[in-house]
């Protein structure tokens, strides 16, 4: 069991370690994407799909309350939270539409879209990313390292240097906290 440990440590500072020589400069951009829109009285709609899911709940909360610093609240939304709509829309349409749907709805020109996704394939998040761009949303990807639909799709994507889905999601919990410590720096 020891040598299960280690290796799996070992495995994630390998990822670790590409991630802090690939990743300082698509997070700033990302952070001053964020930032200007929160500035501009824009919102941040995000979604994501199982434990992307939660990093968008997460990442929401620590926007609309607080991460480490004092500050007004941040308007910032986790689609993947609301089950009757994603229950109904789901029904009514397709699951594909679940975060897309939602965006006609509540998104307006100038918010941004931040989308989560391990592998960067979800259908789901493809539509989401179609109809953010139809209403003039930026669109920022979270993804791993493969060539996806969210690093071809988004405007701009963050995209940590693993194929291990478990390190890809321990590194968006890194970029979500660095997120919100460079928001928190300049909003």
């Amino acid at each position: 069991m020891k040598d299960d440990v280690l290796k799996y440590l070992k495995n994630f500072q390998i990822d670790f370690n590409r991630f802090i020589k690939k990743s300082n400069k698509d997070i700033i951009i990302a952070a001053k994407i964020i930032t200007e829109a929160f500035k501009k009285k824009n919102k941040l709609l995000i979604c994501g799909n199982g434990g992307s899911a939660s990093d968008a709940q997460h990442f929401s909360a620590e926007l609309v309350g607080r991460f480490k610093k004092e500050r007004v609240s941040l308007p910032a939304i986790a689609l993947n939270t609301d089950t009757s709509s994603i229950t109904a829309i789901a029904n009514d349409y397709d699951y594909k539409m679940v975060f897309s749907r939602q965006i006609e709805g509540l998104g307006q020109k100038g918010d941004i879209l931040l989308a989560i996704s391990t592998s960067g394939n979800s259908q789901n998040i493809k539509e989401a990313i179609k109809t953010a761009k139809k209403k003039n949303i930026i669109t920022i990807g979270l993804t791993g390292k493969n060539k996806s639909i969210v690093l071809k799709e988004s405007d701009y994507c963050i995209s940590v240097p693993s194929k291990e889905t478990s390190h890809i999601q321990e590194l968006h919990i890194i970029v979500l906290h660095l997120l919100c410590i460079l928001i928190e720096k300049n909003i």
